[in-house]
């Protein structure tokens, strides 16, 4: 591939990745800002502790969708047979979310208490939760659909889903919470009505003659599906990183600061969801050339792609603290509908110090990404892995032993500098070798 060709590419891919990541992340933020505005710092509590359950769900498709799409695509480079990829996903996600319905009837309440509600946020905790969970058929699909059909060269289309779907869920969040007053469900029933818009739009792709993603009856093999869990394994643990330090830092925070604490947490990770969507947006749009290369033996692409990766991100990373950094009071204003003055002050330090860890963050994205794509997983997976709790864990509570709220920021910040020192370590051992 000459040079031109891949930059070109490279732009296309990631840009409309990013773009399209960046409006998922607004079905999160939309949601945190119009229940901050209808239902104050309880209702933003609520969704700190509940929103969980929706990076889980969105880690799970993810597994699915980029496992089966890097094993389709890597399949197809090689001239080989890849057409039963898609039907082992959509079966994969069908059966995972009948699953998470299943939880979403007999297991709420149980599930809220677990993750930290108690009698004041518990009613706004299980309606929203319950209600994200009923839609996982949805979000899953969604997900699935998006990842392949990006892969199967209409990432436009891809993107345009994701838009549609998010700029609907705003508009709806806006009806549901205040002309309406539906509270908390409402903010979840927009969420799932949007991203049934959004499948809708990315069901036109089977209507293109060239669309190559086609359902076949086979025999459901689970090897294969296992093998699909194996590839797509990083980028179910990335978003899952994000999950398991929401749910331990809640956790250690209703114990320093309450729920004020959790609710200024709420609006600095829902802040940092975006940042981290844009990194994932941009690990997405190298997946395809990443395994095109490996598929067909072109290391001095791959070396290429991931390079401009890194660099893309660091700069991203720089500007995105540097936003943060001098615009925190106005962006922790926007969602303290109540004035809290703690609220405030908590939320302003938080963005500061929290956002370093940005810069180191996205190079593990990243770098996890690129050892999925050329399909070796247990690096990826070592790197999504430590990130998401074998570091992350014991810093959290060792550093908010210390120094409290301020601990909680730092630990993020001094997990992903830790990584990001082994992930370095890593990708110059796989690019250094024979």
């Amino acid at each position: 591939m000459k040079k031109t060709t891949m930059i070109k590419d490279f732009t296309k891919y990631v840009s409309l990745n990013v773009f399209g990541m960046v409006c998922l992340s607004i079905y999160v933020l939309a949601d945190t800002f119009f229940i901050a505005r209808a239902l104050g710092s309880n209702g933003l509590t609520a969704l700190n502790l509940s929103i969980s359950v929706f990076s889980v769900l969105q880690g799970l498709a993810l597994m699915i969708g980029i496992g089966g799409a890097t094993q389709y695509t890597i399949l197809k480079s090689k001239n080989e047979n890849a057409d039963k990829i898609f039907t082992y996903s959509l079966f994969a996600g069908l059966f995972a979310a009948v699953i998470f319905v299943t939880i979403g009837i007999f297991l709420t309440t149980s599930l809220a208490k677990i993750l930290g509600a108690d009698e004041t946020t518990l009613p706004l905790t299980k309606a929203y939760m319950q209600t994200i969970l009923y839609f996982s058929p949805v979000l899953i699909i969604n997900t699935i659909l998006t990842v392949f059909i990006r892969n199967d060269n209409n990432p436009k289309l891809a993107m345009a889903g994701m838009v549609i779907g998010s700029f609907s869920n705003i508009v709806l969040d806006y009806i549901f919470l205040f002309p309406l007053s539906m509270g908390m469900f409402g903010a979840a029933l927009a969420t799932g009505l949007s991203l049934m818009l959004s499948v809708f739009v990315l069901s036109l792709h089977f209507l293109r003659k060239n669309n190559q993603l086609n359902l076949y009856k086979c025999k459901i093999r689970i090897r294969k599906i296992l093998n699909i869990f194996s590839l797509g394994f990083s980028a179910m643990i990335g978003e899952l990183s994000f999950a398991f330090s929401l749910i331990t830092f809640n956790l250690v925070i209703l114990r320093i600061e309450g729920n004020i604490g959790v609710a200024a947490y709420g609006i600095v990770a829902n802040i940092a969801f975006i940042a981290i969507s844009i990194f994932t947006g941009v690990a997405q749009g190298i997946q395809p050339l990443l395994s095109k290369g490996y598929g067909s033996g072109n290391t001095v692409l791959v070396k290429q792609i991931l390079k401009y990766a890194i660099i893309l991100v660091f700069l991203l990373a720089v500007v995105m603290y540097g936003l943060t950094y001098f615009y925190s009071a106005a962006i922790a204003a926007a969602f303290n509908s109540d004035g809290n003055i703690l609220l405030s002050s908590l939320a302003i330090t938080g963005l500061k110090i929290y956002f370093t860890g940005l810069i180191f963050a996205g190079i593990n994205i990243v770098t996890a990404s690129f050892f999925s794509a050329v399909a070796n997983t247990k690096t990826g997976i070592i790197i999504s892995i430590l990130r998401s709790c074998v570091i992350l864990i014991p810093m959290v509570i060792l550093l908010s032993t210390i120094f409290k709220m301020n601990g909680i920021w730092l630990s993020f910040v001094f997990t992903e500098l830790i990584v990001c020192i082994l992930s370095i370590i890593f990708l110059f051992k796989s690019t250094t070798s024979p």
